[in-house]
Formats: C-alpha cells, structure tokens, sequence
C-alpha cells in the first residue's frame, strides 16, 4: 500500500478504471478463499467482471474500495463483499466491509441486524442535531456544475462536509453514526462499490433513497451506477431533499 509497485497500472478494469496491481492481488485474494472453502458461485468485481461459478448466488466484490488512498498512502480504504441470492440490490443476505488499515469490521445479515467489530449497531437510538452540527458525508468528485449549483444550498447550510474517498467505509461510518447523512447525488455509483455497504447500513436502521425518494434497488452488474441519500430517519432526508432541488 502507497508502494511504487502497488501503484503499478495495467489495463482497463471491467468497471472502467485503470487496474492497479494493489486491486489486482486483492480480487486474487477473495478468489483463493472461495476456492479453498469449496464455494464458488458467480462472481461480479471492478477489476474481473463477471465471472460464471459452479455455485448458487452471486458474490459482489470490491477487493479494494479507496484504490487511489491506497496508492497516495492515505489511510481511508477497505475491502468489501456481499452475497446476493439473486442479482439485484435489496435482495442481498450477507455483506462485510473491513477496514484494512485498522482491522475494524463491518457485517451484516438480512434481518439479523449489523455489527462493528462485534457490537450492534442501532440508529434508532441517535438524535437528531442542529443543521450546522450535523457531518454530512458528501461526494462531489467530478461534480457537473448544474449539479454544483443544485447542492449549492445544503453545502452553505451546514459546517461539517465530509468526503473520505471511500464510498463503501464512508457508509459504514454512517451506519455506526459517526456521519449523520452520506449523500452521493452524481449518478457515477457502482452498484459494486454499494452492495456491502447498503446491507449493513440497513440492517442498522438506516434508510437508503434514491433521487426521487424510493428506496434504493438496482441490479448487481458492473454497469450498475446510481445516487443515493443515506439518512437514519425522514425528517433528516426530507431536510436534505428539500435543500438539493
């Protein structure tokens, strides 16, 4: 990690992005455990693509979510894994995010709650703040200026904007309520980057939107993109649509 060798680029990715050798030998990794527990169903990761298994399900992988921290030596990245049934967002079952700096782990499974670490997280149990107190995590990474101008509003309102570079470990935080809200409006998501997160977001009693105010599903491909507000209750998101239209 932040190594001259770890930055070393090679093709395309099958997300679109240039493959660096850190996310190579990561997606490596996932593949040698499944193989050595003898469980191989189809695979979808940002580097690999698609790939067809033996197995029933589908497991969505980021071996390294964060790449460009990991390459700049900045301490923000993380691994994440889910596994779906079937291939499309809300029907995932199982999700884990480690932080592979600090060791810290995330996971859930579906209507069995989510952890950090061990410990359950709960949501319910966090109050609301003053507009000016609340952290906001906030993506605006190659922002369009209509888009610029439309979350103009909700930046001014607030003293705490976040963005870590690291969506996946961006909505764990979330989840275990460091961040109030993490908002990615820029429709440049992958559904890849998400899948992990999403579950252990919900299952700590989050709520997850799309732009018009439904709840987020999409399919589990490597062209999958979306938007998304992460809120732990209405009147938090309300705010937040309110401010971004």
């Amino acid at each position: 990690m932040g190594t001259v060798e770890g930055q070393q680029k090679f093709n395309l990715g099958a997300g679109g992005d240039i493959s660096t050798k850190i996310d190579l030998v990561a997606e490596k990794s996932v593949f040698d455990t499944l193989k050595r527990n003898n469980f191989i169903p189809d695979v979808v990761g940002e580097e690999c693509g698609f790939v067809k298994g033996n197995d029933s399900g589908l497991i969505v992988m980021d071996g390294i979510d964060g790449t460009t921290n990991a390459n700049c030596g900045l301490p923000f990245y993380c691994c994440s894994l889910a596994y779906s049934p079937n291939k499309n967002l809300q029907s995932i079952t199982d999700a884990v995010v480690f932080n592979l700096l600090s060791g810290d782990l995330y996971y859930a499974s579906k209507n069995k709650g989510s952890f950090f670490n061990g410990k359950k997280l709960d949501l319910s149990k966090k109050t609301n703040k003053s507009a000016k107190d609340m952290v906001i995590g906030l993506n605006i990474s190659g922002l369009s200026e209509n888009l610029f101008v439309s979350i103009s509003k909700l930046v001014s309102s607030v003293n705490h904007i976040r963005h870590l570079g690291a969506n996946a470990l961006e909505v764990c935080y979330f989840a275990q309520g460091s961040i109030d809200a993490y908002i990615d409006l820029r429709n440049k998501i992958r559904a890849i980057d998400m899948a992990a997160c999403y579950l252990i977001a919900k299952e700590a009693g989050g709520f997850i939107y799309d732009v018009d105010g439904n709840d987020l599903n999409c399919d589990l491909s490597i062209d999958s993109r979306m938007s998304f507000i992460a809120v732990s209750n209405a009147e938090i998101y309300n705010w937040i649509y309110t401010l971004t239209r």
